[in-house]
């Protein structure tokens, strides 16, 4: 790796990378690989958190990449306390949270840090992610879910006319992410934040073991008077759900993560709303995928609806 990384002697990093790794052993190595020209001159450091990999992932880091700091965790903590515990481990006065199943297009880690000095106020800044073969991968960012996003989902409507902004309005339409623009979250797979907000929101909620907690801190960011806003100029590959698999993917800790969300952010009568239409929506889709043989994830959600229906182990105080 470049002098641009690592925290030995020479320039203050002034940026925190943190990645959290879980079975990441084929994509590790091109993730931290592609971050020192990503960086373009800048300085950082970066920090990588296991969580109990079983595939060597940790031993790869340690071995090929010596001047990360490795955080080996004995259980599988979850992302957002893995996150956590990674910026804890930090010191720079910018944190950027990259997935290990990315590949940083050169210049991105610079372009991204350059367009949030020059712009502060947004809170949370994002980029552009892209497929393997180049084209345009939308989930860099998203609106937030609101009740009528979630009925469209629970009618089928969302399915039915995806992309569209009356129908998907948390795809936000079919804008490619090629220009600057306010957004409701930016995702966790490429995602910037000045360290003092960070502190300020105090971090990923670790109430959401993985999926959602980005959705959760764009709606805190917002709610504190921040804009969460992307640049085209940040571009990432993203193989996206390489870090999740068995029956059904990860499909049960997404609902269980949506499920979490409108329990934390919809109050009274709202909150169960929204989480009895996406129960609905699971349904119906299961339903269809037994009728019509496809779409089979969403027979194996609602078989394992025990694992989502009531969202992630939330205390006793919410």
């Amino acid at each position: 790796m470049s002098a641009g990384l690592g925290s030995g002697p020479g320039p203050s990093p002034e940026l925190s990378i943190v990645v959290v790794t879980y079975h990441s052993a084929d994509w590790i190595g091109r993730c931290l690989g592609a971050v020192p020209t990503a960086l373009g001159g800048r300085q950082a450091e970066v920090v990588v958190v296991d969580n109990a990999s079983t595939d060597g992932t940790a031993d790869l880091v340690a071995r090929d990449h010596p001047d990360v700091t490795l955080v080996r965790n004995v259980v599988n903590t979850g992302f957002a306390a893995a996150v956590n515990a990674g910026v804890a481990a930090s010191s720079a006065p910018w944190v950027v949270l990259l997935n290990p199943d990315t590949i940083s297009r050169p210049g991105a880690l610079a372009n991204l840090l350059a367009f949030a000095e020059a712009r502060p106020g947004h809170g949370l800044y994002g980029g552009r992610t892209l497929t393997e073969t180049g084209e345009v991968e939308p989930s860099s960012c998203w609106a937030l879910p609101t009740v009528w996003s979630t009925a469209c989902f629970a009618l089928g409507l969302s399915t039915l006319f995806p992309r569209t902004r009356l129908f998907d309005p948390e795809s936000m339409g079919r804008w490619p992410r090629d220009s600057v623009r306010e957004v409701g979250m930016v995702t966790g797979c490429l995602l910037l934040v000045p360290r003092p907000v960070w502190d300020e929101l105090g971090g990923l909620d670790e109430r959401y073991f993985v999926y959602g907690e980005d959705a959760d801190l764009g709606a805190r960011a917002r709610a504190a008077g921040y804009r969460p806003v992307i640049t085209p100029d940040a571009e990432v590959v993203h193989a996206i759900g390489q870090s999740s698999s068995g029956d059904g993917g990860s499909l049960p800790l997404v609902l269980a993560g949506k499920v979490t969300y409108a329990r934390t952010h919809f109050p009274g009568l709202s909150g169960a709303v929204v989480v009895g239409l996406l129960r609905l929506g699971v349904g119906v889709r299961a339903a269809g995928a037994r009728v019509s043989g496809r779409g089979r994830k969403w027979a194996v959600g609602w078989r394992r609806r025990n694992e989502w229906w009531h969202g992630f182990p939330i205390g006793e105080s919410t």
